[in-house]
């Protein structure tokens, strides 16, 4: 705790000491994502919308074809929850692709110089695109990874379930309930370190100039015991998103629903808050970026303690040897 905390710390202070910087090119670019998220999470949380009704009926019939219980109220919001999400990757997935990996790119290529001072003027775009390129080949390898865990997740449901109706338990609704609330923190524990193992994934890569798979690999490795303080440290990032979403849904989309018309001032009172949203989307980045950091020192100095006692011990052995006795 006391660890993360010196994190944080640290990522506030580096985001004063340049906040020219963070605050101008690195949160502009990430404005047309935080605009899409913010606008796609109210329609994927409409219910007439008719591509998130089409995806929780598919969800629901491949549920019930799984054998899940129909009247779980879990696993109808687990469905409601998994069709918005679905929806909304799919409205933001061309903004994610492009401004959210920039924007992401330009502040890991800032901080991935431990020489020199970051530059307040916008980097060239070489300098980003060198950065952007193994993000976005690892954002794809993320992908599949985050199914994976779902299917991952579902199948260990779908078992817990099918052993319950097998023993003759499915009916009492006390052991339908210990499921469900078992089933519900399974998932999310799940859900939790694979996206903080993408989160790093992406961090690493970044920084390392190297993507794909291998950096999913090294990411595994270098959470290895310090996976509670990576969800530590994604909490207030993702907290504050949770609550700027909520603005959003309280400032914007009610007075539209109530005016029915988008005033100017409506407008940009959105676009001010989409620009506080990236201010949290580039916290976060500098968060995951000064934990890499901290991680690879970590693991230096464990490897250097590990290789002076084996140079101890190789020394020592030598040192009770008898040489007179060699032959």
């Amino acid at each position: 705790m006391e660890v993360s905390s010196k994190i944080l710390r640290r990522s506030i202070y580096t985001f004063l000491q340049n906040y020219h910087y963070f605050t101008s090119t690195a949160a502009f670019l990430a404005i047309p994502f935080s605009l899409s998220i913010l606008i796609s999470s109210s329609f994927s949380s409409a219910s007439s919308s008719s591509i998130m009704l089409h995806i929780f009926n598919h969800l629901k019939a491949l549920f019930s074809a799984a054998g899940f219980p129909s009247s779980s109220q879990f696993f109808s919001i687990l469905n409601l929850k998994v069709s918005q999400t679905i929806t909304s990757s799919i409205f933001t997935l061309p903004f994610t692709l492009t401004f959210l990996l920039i924007a992401k790119a330009s502040v890991i290529q800032a901080l991935s110089n431990n020489q020199k001072p970051i530059i307040t003027i916008p980097p060239s775009f070489t300098c980003i695109f060198s950065h952007y390129k193994p993000l976005l080949h690892t954002y794809f390898h993320n992908s599949f990874f985050i199914l994976s865990a779902n299917a991952t997740s579902f199948c260990l449901l779908f078992l817990a379930f099918a052993v319950t109706e097998g023993l003759g338990y499915s009916s009492s609704l006390s052991c339908s309930s210990l499921l469900s609330a078992a089933g519900a923190i399974l998932f999310s524990v799940i859900l939790a370190n694979a996206l903080v193992i993408c989160n790093m994934a992406l961090t690493l890569s970044g920084m390392e100039g190297k993507g794909g798979y291998m950096a999913i690999l090294k990411a595994c490795v270098l959470l290895r015991g310090r996976t509670s303080m990576a969800l530590f440290l994604a909490l207030p990032a993702n907290a504050g998103l949770a609550a700027i979403e909520a603005l959003f849904q309280i400032r914007i989309v009610r007075s539209y629903e109530i005016g029915g018309k988008l005033w100017p001032w409506i407008a940009l009172e959105g676009i001010l808050i989409a620009y506080l949203y990236s201010i949290f989307i580039i916290l976060d980045t500098i968060v995951s970026c000064i934990f890499y950091k901290s991680c690879k020192i970590a693991a230096s100095l464990v490897d250097q303690e590990d290789q002076n006692l084996l140079t101890a011990e190789f020394t020592g052995y030598l040192g009770n040897k008898n040489f007179d006795e060699l032959p």
